[in-house]
Parts: structure tokens; C-alpha cells; sequence
């Protein structure tokens, strides 16, 4: 790298040297052009040798005649060029000193004010992609198409690949590239003498009359862009990189090492292969009870991946809790080791299970051994982790890395003190340290640390036409991607998860798919969505649909059937009894006095949360309220923290000694929403739930009896699940209760009822009709799922009305999702211009970016403070850890640990408040209580946010008004909403 950076630098004379790239209007430092384009260049090999996984060089290495080497000369080369559309009029107008240089030179060109928004049609970017392709075309007599793809790259670096019409409208201003007259001479010469050095300096002269045929893929397109943007931004770094004149003028090598070894960006996951067998990987690899013994499903999972011919996708359909994730990452270690990839990525479908998986990715990252960490030497031996969702930094295990990790990204000389730049030892003690990097922070750049736990809303971004999409791609196409709960996703969510899934592909990243309840169609789906269908077409798949075995594996690897496995079940199985219960609550107490008088724990899940408030209501009056426990989404971060820890606290899996002290031996209920279904370990006794659709209700009864128990009471040994939120007396078919129509839609729930309909008995009814965990949750789920009709005959009507609203709405929510979809992935050769025409924007990662990827009314997120008699304001009072109580100045920044504990107390805001004019009306209320003191950029926690204020009310209770609401909030209850006016029980 030394004598390639010192070589463009005495390559060039006179004018050229004048032209200028970076200015700081502080200090009026600058930096020439030709220095950032050596910059840049030596950033990009430094990337390529020693932080790019390896199977994206691989990727890039393809279609190129001589492969790897040919693959970083291009890198390189790409990011020595990328701007050389600021040797331009249009942009070295913008810093008068500067073009006074050049036109002293014989640069001469219009002022600023004189070009006006003319200028505007050549952002730096498209000059140059215009430049680099023009060049090629004249020297060296490449078509317009072939120039495309490599120019393209350089367009795109700024985040935005041009569109046509971008280059349509700049090719007819050529004064906006150089300056028509005399001095048009001097500006192509000066261009064509960068490109010229440039082409001789980092080796591709040679080799461009065997790229001029390649057809370069758009991933590999992709690939590039992003290296630049990384490459770019790290040369970009006046800390690194520091403007001339320079405090401490370094030689060529200098400069660069210094930067380098400032950064210590961690080189990525190298794993070798483990050749151990599957039992010994799982005891090395996780943290198993005594006596524990690798699973049928998790032997299995290890055996496939190393047999598939090469890592692709692969399904993972196993029962609730039989260790489906910790296959993954077991295949995920395998599959790297074979393809290259230098990290993993776990996309789950809540900021709640993504929190709970943060501290599990951390405890397999430490039993990692450290085999082929780095070659750079032991002092960065690192691994780079986030945790991806809008409130990463509230999650106390990742802010404690990010504690650890805090240091000042700044050149560091040879034999300089990198004291300063070590993360903390005090945090966590690992084979490989594990950092949250600090240059690998923010929401565009922190996905590419080299392993991540996220909400699938960061996966599914990659499919949404945004600025700096090349980034995000970038960062999947290096890792392991594992997707969890792969059921739980809707049609829009789905239509992004398809495309996203065929540029994983089409990157040939390894894919690991997690359900315990997903359709064959959408089994299918996943395949042809991954490998494509144009290889045997449809019918290679199926097969797929066709597979019934429970558990169940997929493999489909690239250019090959795919093929499937049914590991033997381990063992564990529960016989449920299924019961219908009339829907009324004072039915719903009735029952539960009779099932607990022995004592018991009971979970009653409701599908809405005013469902669950009524529900809780009756059942405190009977039962006591200590003996009743609300859990559901409506409340603030911090409660609903607390609420998990304590329900996994009381009802969680028993100790190492195999002993549950703290679960209570008298009646116990919780009541709670949806939450019920996913992240928490808990078991209970008896279930009573509202109908739901058939995955979720299996689901649910996964939290039936999930531990092996000797202590039920005795009337509860038999597994059972009460079956309400339906009208089982109607006329015609059983009616669901509104707000389970609302929530999932009348199709699904008629289905549920259809294939449940044998299983279900009346309260007082006989039979030996149970449902079997696991043998009968893949027959149901296909079932419901299917096609074929279902119920009795005079369900048909019915039926046939709710089929229809169905296809409607998939099919509405289909049209609404593809309108900022990316598109396919096109044939090779075909460049990148207008990649992400008419796409959102800069919404990557933001309240925007996440809302385009999911299906739902807008919803309305805010901070709560308390506001005391006497007017103050502090975080609320029950807050524990010393959190409670704090004072919140509003004439000045709150102290970090009140302003942290504010931002910790979010609150997202019912469907009550997502229509259009009460959501206005809500926020321009909300906007009145702007606090202008923490709005200040020191207030980082705060600014920007809506913050709601609660009074004190009664029977511990806070309350607010809002758009015509009133909104009390409790720490056992979380937030109820009912319009003003209303009673307390929300009546008129």
C-alpha cells in the first residue's frame, strides 16, 4: 500500500495539484484531491485484506478473468476514482479561496452565484460516474453499456445510484463539467490526468481491455458501491486523515498506518469448520442443564449443514422450546466456516425478543474459540456486536459494551500510546473481546459489526428503496442471516421478506428459517423466493409443499433440488385438552375458583388489551390483587422490562437443581396479550385463551406445561386449554368477539375454529380427543392453512364472504408494500442507474423506514414524565434502581441518569390515537409541552421526542387528557384509554 499511495502524489503537476476535496470553513484547512483519492484507495485495500469477509471478495472475485486479484484492484481503483466529479467546475466553485487557486492555475470557472441551481444538476457523484465512463469510452474504446456498471459505482457513493433522467439532464450541460473557452482544455486535461495516474498507480491499465466484456451482477455492483461509501467515509475523518497543513506532516505509509491503526476496525469472524460431533459442539457451545443431551432436531440441523453442497437456506420447523435457536447458531458456525461469512445476524419480530436473544448471542460469542481470529496481531483480537432496534442503547447489556467500548477514533504513530484506544477490561472477560465499536455506531453504519440481534424491521430494510441501501446489503451479504419466528409475519412484512430473501440469494448468503408453526405454502414460498425458479421451474418445489413430516428440515442450496429431513421427535410431549368457555367473566371466574382451589398457575391470554383489563378487573374482585398479574404492550419500556423479569422469576424453567423456589404454590393468574406468545420461558398449569388463529393458539399452548413438573396439583397434571372469545351458542357458525375479528381478521379465525372443531369439547362433555404436542401441530397449522374447504356445511356462506375480504386485503397489503420495494435482482451487466428511483428517501432505519415495512395504522410513541402538585416535573415515582423520583429541571439538561430514565419510560400510544385527526390533534397538544431546554443537542436522550405529562390521580394512578381522551396509567395495570367523560370502567 506504501508505494501505491506514494505513487499518485508524484505522479501529478501544476494544476491538477490545486484541485481540492475536503474544506473546513473553522479552520480553513483543505485537502487536495489527488491526497483523498490516495486516501481513499489505501482505505479500500486496507478493507479488503484485512475486514471484508471473504465471501463477498469471493463474490466480487467471479465474474472478473483473473478472479481475487483482479476483484481488489478493481476495489481499489473504484475508490481512488470516486471523486473525480469534484474536479469539476460545478463543485470547486464552493469554497472562493480555493477556486481562486485553481483559476490561477487556468481553472478558470463561473462563481457560485453565477452557475445558480444549475450547478445542483452535477452532484459530485454523477460528474464522476459521467467522467469514469467517458474516459473509458474514449481511451480505450469501451461500449456506453459496458461503462455503465463500473461508472456507476462512483454515481452511487453518496447513498443514491443517479437515475437516468439525472444523466440525461447533465449530459446536455457540459459546462457544468468544464468550463466552455480556453480553460476547457486545462479541465479535461487535469481530469484525464488523475484517471490516467490512478489507472497506472493501482494496476488496472493492464486489465481494462479484459473487464471491457464482463458483465458485472448488480450484487457485485452493490458490493462495490458500499466498499467505496466505507472506504470514503473512513478517508473522510480528519482525525485520520487530518487536513492540510498538517500539525504533524507524516510520509505516505505514515499517514495511512497511523489511520489504520487508530481505527482498529476488528477484522471479521474467521471460524474453522468444528469436527467435533454434534453433542460435543452443543456442550461447548451452550450453557446445557446436567444431564442434558443434544436433540434429534439439533444432531440433525449440524449433520445437514455440513452436508449441503454448499450453505444456502435452510428451514428449521420444530416444536416450541426444542432448542431451534440454539441449532441455528450451530449451523450458523458451520455454514460460516464453509462459505466464508464473517459474522451473524438474528432478525426476531419484537424489540422485546430481540432484548431477550442480545444476552444469549453474547454467551455463545464468548464459548467461541478464538481459532482464526485475526493475522494482525493478538491486540485485536475483537468481536464487533450490536443490538439493532430504535432503543438498543436503553438495553443495559448492550449499554455496557457500549461503555466498554468508548474511545476517540483518531491516527495512532507506530510507536504511539494506544492506551486511549483499548476498550475497558473491566466489562466482561471473553476468548475474543467483545466491542461495541464506536465507528460502527449509528443507523448507518452499525449493522456492520460483524454479529447483531435485531428486530426483523433492520432485515427487512434491505428490501426498501432508501438512501445508503448499498450499506445495508453490504452488512447481510457478510453474515449468517437467522430468522426467527418466521410464522409470525403478515402478507405486507412477507412481500418484503420475499425480495429480501432473493438478494440474500443472489449474495449467496446462508440462510437459517426458525418456526414451530409455519404453512407448507409459505415453506415453499421461502424457497422459490430464496434460489429462484428459473432452473426446473416451480415444480422443483413441490415437493416442499408437499412434506408433512413434524419436525422438519429444508436445505436448498444453489443450483441443486431441495431436500428435506425429518430428524425422530425428542421425546417431550404434552396431550392437551381442548374446552370450549362460554365468553362471559363472570363464567371465566367461576371456572378458575374451581380449577385453582388447590392452587395453580393459570394464563389467560386475551387478544386485546381492553380485553385484558376487563378480564383482570373480575378476577382481582374474586381472587384478591396479589393473586392476579397484568402483562401486555401498553406499558412504559421500563415497567414492561419488570413485568417479563418478574413473570420468568415466577414462572419460568427450574433451576440447575431442578427446584422452582419462587413459584407460587396458592392460585395464581396472569392475564395477559399477545406478548404471552413469544420471548418469555414460562410454563403454566391451565390455559384459557381467546380464539386465535391456529399457529398463534399452538403457540400459546406451548406454555402449557413446558417443564417437566412434579408438583402440579393434582387436578391440573392433565394439560388442558379453555377455548373463549367466542359466541359458541350462535345460530349459523361460532361468532369471535369483535376484537378478534379486528385483530386477525374473520378468514383466519373461521379456520381455526374449523380444524380445532374435533378437539374442542364442551365444559361438560367426555371424550378422549386431545391435541398431541408435536405429532398434531404440523397436521393443523397445513390444514388451516390450505386450500381445501373446512366446517360444516352451513358454514359455507360465511365462509366463502370471509375468504373473499381476505384475498382483498392480502392482496391490498401486497400493492401497499411494493410501492417502495426494492426491485429484483436484474441480469448481469445491467447497472445500478435508478436502483431506488422513487424510493422513500433517507428513511433507512427510521420511524418512517420501519412503519414502510410494516402493515398498521401510524402509531404514536412518546416519553412520560410525572408532573407533582406543585407543578415540577420527575420521572415517575415507582421506577426502581435508584430511577424513581428524579428531578427534571425545565430550564435546563435533566442530569444523564434522569434524562436516560425518561427515555426509558416510553410509551407507545393505543389504536385510539392512530386515526388522522385525533393523531393530529394529539401531537399538536403534545408539541405545547415542548420542555425548549431539552432540546439542546447535549440532551441527546430527549430532543426531538414527545413527552406526555401525568398527574397524580387516585389509587395510585397517574392521569392525562389527551385529543379528547383520558389516559390512566398504573404499574400493575399499565395505560388505559378511555374517551373523556367516562367512568372507570370506560362507560359513557
Amino acid at each position: 500500500m506504501g508505494a501505491e499511495r506514494a505513487g499518485l502524489g508524484e505522479r501529478l503537476a501544476g494544476a491538477v495539484r490545486t484541485l481540492w476535496a475536503k474544506h473546513d470553513r473553522a479552520t480553513d484547512g483543505w485537502l487536495p484531491l489527488w491526497r483523498h483519492m490516495a486516501d481513499s484507495a489505501a482505505v479500500a485495500g486496507l478493507l479488503w485484506d484485512h475486514w471484508l469477509p471473504s465471501n463477498v471478495r469471493t463474490l466480487v472475485a467471479e465474474p472478473l478473468p483473473q478472479g481475487l486479484e483482479d476483484a481488489r484492484r478493481l476495489a481499489v481503483w473504484c475508490a481512488a476514482t470516486h471523486d473525480i466529479g469534484k474536479a469539476t467546475p460545478a463543485f470547486a466553485c464552493q469554497v472562493d479561496s480555493l477556486a481562486d487557486a485553481m483559476r490561477a492555475a487556468g481553472l478558470d470557472m463561473p462563481s457560485r452565484k453565477q452557475f445558480g441551481d444549475d450547478r445542483r444538476m452535477a452532484p459530485h457523484g454523477l460528474a464522476g460516474q459521467l467522467l469514469i465512463q467517458e474516459w473509458l469510452t474514449e481511451r480505450f474504446g469501451w461500449t456506453k453499456r459496458a461503462t455503465m456498471q463500473f461508472g456507476v459505482i462512483a454515481g452511487g457513493h453518496h447513498g443514491v445510484p443517479p437515475g437516468h433522467s439525472q444523466i440525461l439532464d447533465l449530459e446536455i450541460h457540459p459546462e457544468l463539467l468544464r468550463t466552455p473557452g480556453p480553460a476547457e482544455a486545462v479541465w479535461r486535461c487535469v481530469q484525464t490526468e488523475l484517471l490516467d495516474a490512478c489507472a497506472d498507480v493501482y494496476g488496472v491499465r493492464e486489465r481494462l481491455a479484459g473487464w471491457q466484456s464482463v458483465n458485472l451482477p448488480q450484487p457485485v455492483q452493490v458490493a462495490l458501491t458500499a466498499l467505496v461509501i466505507v472506504a470514503d467515509w473512513v478517508a473522510s475523518n480528519p482525525d485520520l486523515f487530518p487536513y492540510f497543513p498538517e500539525e504533524c506532516p507524516r510520509g505516505d505509509a505514515e499517514r495511512v498506518t497511523a489511520a489504520w491503526r487508530g481505527l482498529r476496525l476488528p477484522p471479521p469472524w474467521r471460524p474453522a469448520e468444528p469436527q467435533v460431533s454434534a453433542g460435543e459442539l452443543f456442550a461447548a457451545r451452550f450453557d446445557l442443564p446436567p444431564g442434558a443431551r443434544v436433540r434429534p432436531v439439533q444432531e440433525k440441523t449440524v449433520r445437514l449443514a455440513r452436508s449441503m453442497p454448499s450453505p444456502g437456506l435452510m428451514v428449521i420447523e420444530a416444536p416450541m422450546g426444542e432448542g431451534k435457536t440454539e441449532a441455528a447458531l450451530a449451523a450458523a458456525e458451520v455454514f460460516a466456516a464453509r462459505s466464508g461469512a464473517g459474522g451473524v445476524f438474528v432478525a426476531l419480530p419484537t424489540m422485546a425478543t430481540s432484548n431477550a436473544m442480545f444476552p444469549r448471542m453474547l454467551d455463545w460469542l464468548d464459548r467461541l474459540p478464538p481459532d482464526g481470529l485475526s493475522d494482525i496481531g493478538p491486540e485485536w483480537g475483537e468481536r464487533t456486536v450490536l443490538l439493532a432496534h430504535s432503543k438498543a442503547a436503553l438495553n443495559e447489556h448492550y449499554a455496557d459494551l457500549m461503555r466498554a467500548s468508548r474511545s476517540r477514533i483518531a491516527a495512532v504513530d507506530q510507536f504511539g500510546d494506544e492506551g486511549e484506544v483499548r476498550p475497558s477490561a473491566d466489562v466482561r472477560s471473553a476468548a475474543a473481546e467483545l466491542v461495541a465499536h464506536q465507528w460502527l455506531r449509528g443507523r448507518k453504519k452499525g449493522l456492520l459489526a460483524s454479529f447483531a440481534v435485531g428486530t426483523i424491521d433492520q432485515l427487512l430494510m434491505a428490501g426498501l428503496k432508501s438512501r445508503h441501501l448499498a450499506l445495508r446489503h453490504l452488512a447481510f451479504a457478510g453474515k449468517i442471516v437467522v430468522i426467527d419466528e418466521a410464522h409470525a409475519y403478515d402478507t405486507w412484512m412477507n412481500t418484503y421478506l420475499d425480495r429480501v430473501l432473493s438478494w440474500l440469494g443472489s449474495y449467496r448468503v446462508p440462510v437459517v428459517v426458525l418456526s414451530a408453526t409455519l404453512p407448507a405454502g409459505r415453506r415453499r414460498e421461502l424457497a422459490e423466493a430464496y434460489a429462484g425458479t428459473a432452473e426446473g421451474g416451480r415444480e422443483v418445489y413441490a415437493a416442499l409443499a408437499a412434506a408433512d413430516g413434524y419436525p422438519l428440515l429444508t436445505a436448498v442450496s444453489p443450483g441443486t433440488a431441495p431436500a428435506v429431513e425429518t430428524p425422530a421427535a425428542s421425546g417431550r410431549r404434552t396431550d392437551v385438552r381442548l374446552e370450549r368457555l362460554n365468553d362471559d367473566l363472570d363464567a371465566l371466574a367461576d371456572r378458575l375458583a374451581e380449577e385453582l382451589a388447590d392452587g395453580g398457575c393459570a394464563l389467560v391470554v386475551r387478544n386485546t388489551v381492553d380485553r385484558v383489563l376487563e378480564a383482570a378487573g373480575v378476577l382481582r374482585e374474586r381472587f384478591g390483587d396479589k393473586a392476579v398479574t397484568v402483562a401486555h404492550a401498553r406499558f412504559l419500556d421500563l415497567d414492561r422490562a419488570d413485568k417479563d423479569a418478574g413473570l420468568l422469576k415466577l414462572f419460568g424453567p427450574p433451576g440447575e437443581d431442578g427446584t422452582s423456589p419462587h413459584r407460587p404454590r396458592e392460585a395464581r393468574i396472569v392475564v395477559a396479550s399477545q406478548v404471552a406468545e413469544q420471548s418469555l420461558d414460562v410454563d403454566f398449569d391451565l390455559l384459557v385463551t381467546d380464539l386465535c388463529p391456529v399457529d398463534l393458539l399452538l403457540q400459546r399452548m406451548g406454555r402449557l406445561h413446558r417443564h417437566r413438573r412434579g408438583d402440579r396439583p393434582a387436578g391440573l397434571r392433565q394439560a388442558r386449554c379453555l377455548v373463549t372469545g367466542v359466541d359458541w351458542a350462535a345460530a349459523s357458525v361460532p361468532l369471535p368477539v369483535k376484537g378478534s375479528c379486528r385483530v386477525y381478521g374473520d378468514y383466519p379465525l373461521l379456520r381455526s375454529l374449523a380444524v380445532l372443531e374435533p378437539y374442542v369439547l364442551d365444559a361438560c362433555g367426555g371424550g378422549d380427543t386431545v391435541v398431541r404436542l408435536p405429532e398434531d401441530i404440523s397436521p393443523l397449522v397445513q390444514r388451516a392453512y390450505g386450500d381445501e374447504p373446512l366446517g360444516p356445511e352451513q358454514w359455507a356462506e360465511r365462509f366463502e364472504q370471509a375468504r373473499r375480504d381476505h384475498e382483498a386485503h392480502c392482496a391490498r397489503q401486497q400493492r401497499g408494500a411494493e410501492a417502495f420495494r426494492l426491485d429484483k435482482v436484474r441480469r448481469a451487466g445491467r447497472s445500478l442507474t435508478g436502483w431506488i428511483d422513487a424510493g422513500a428517501g433517507d428513511a433507512d432505519d427510521t420511524r418512517a423506514g420501519r412503519a414502510q415495512v410494516r402493515d398498521g395504522e401510524e402509531s404514536l410513541e412518546v416519553l412520560v414524565v410525572r408532573r407533582r402538585a406543585d407543578g415540577t416535573l420527575t420521572t415517575v415515582p415507582w421506577l426502581g434502581r435508584g430511577l424513581g423520583d428524579l428531578e427534571l429541571p425545565t430550564d435546563a439538561v435533566p442530569a444523564y441518569k434522569a434524562a436516560r430514565a425518561v427515555a426509558a419510560s416510553g410509551l407507545r400510544l393505543p389504536y385510539h390515537f392512530s386515526y388522522p385527526r385525533v393523531l393530529d390533534r394529539a401531537i399538536e397538544e403534545l408539541e405545547e409541552l415542548c420542555v425548549p431546554a431539552w432540546q439542546a443537542k447535549e440532551c441527546h436522550w430527549l430532543a426531538g421526542e414527545l413527552i406526555l405529562i401525568l398527574d397524580d390521580g387516585v389509587d395510585g394512578e397517574c392521569q392525562a387528557r389527551l385529543a379528547g381522551y383520558e389516559l390512566r396509567y398504573s404499574q400493575t395495570d399499565g395505560l388505559r384509554v378511555v374517551r373523556e367523560g367516562a367512568d372507570r370502567q370506560g362507560n359513557v
